[in-house]
């Protein structure tokens, strides 16, 4: 975009957030998402573990390999590594890509397979809270959504305190 067409851009998204204020709705941010409500955020660290001593282990297989007397090199060992790299990416990207549940009025929404997934109140079946994990299911096909403490790190108590003002809120059946 030409700098005068973003400064337009800025100055009508300026204009319409403090209508937006006055009216008593959240404002829009630079990407144009309204973002309201309250966010829970994980960490996923076990997958990037596993994929981190995966290419560990492939790295040192390769290196092994390199290494017989009297044995051809069938494999590139530029290769090998430029593997063993791509998986040390993506273990840390995954790492750093925070899971998050998103709490709003009347609907949740949270990243699943790299997609951002959005299920309104009047969807939802029940809403349960373990020791451990939450569990939200829908009632249409499909898979629950499933947030627990020891594979992704969030805040169990503080999640099921807030999904439960959400439940009363918008009629939901919630288990404790």
């Amino acid at each position: 975009m030409s700098r005068s067409w973003e400064r337009k851009v800025q100055k009508n998204r300026a204009q319409l957030n403090r209508q937006r204020k006055k009216q008593g709705h959240s404002g829009f941010t630079k990407n144009g998402i309204v973002v309201s409500g309250d966010t829970y955020k994980g960490r996923k660290f076990v997958f990037p573990i596993v994929l981190i001593l995966l290419a560990i282990l492939y790295g040192l297989l390769g290196w092994a390999s390199s290494t017989l007397p009297d044995q051809e090199n069938q494999s590139s060992p530029m290769m090998t590594w430029f593997v063993v790299a791509a998986y040390i990416v993506l273990g840390v990207i995954i790492y750093l890509r925070r899971p998050y549940l998103l709490v709003n009025k009347d609907n949740l929404q949270t990243t699943k397979l790299n997609r951002v997934r959005t299920i309104s109140a009047s969807e939802i079946a029940r809403i349960k809270v373990k020791s451990g994990s939450v569990v939200i299911e829908p009632k249409a096909k499909g898979s629950n959504w499933v947030f627990t403490r020891l594979i992704n790190r969030y805040d169990i108590k503080a999640m099921g305190e807030r999904l439960e003002q959400f439940a009363k809120a918008n009629n939901i059946h919630f288990e404790k």
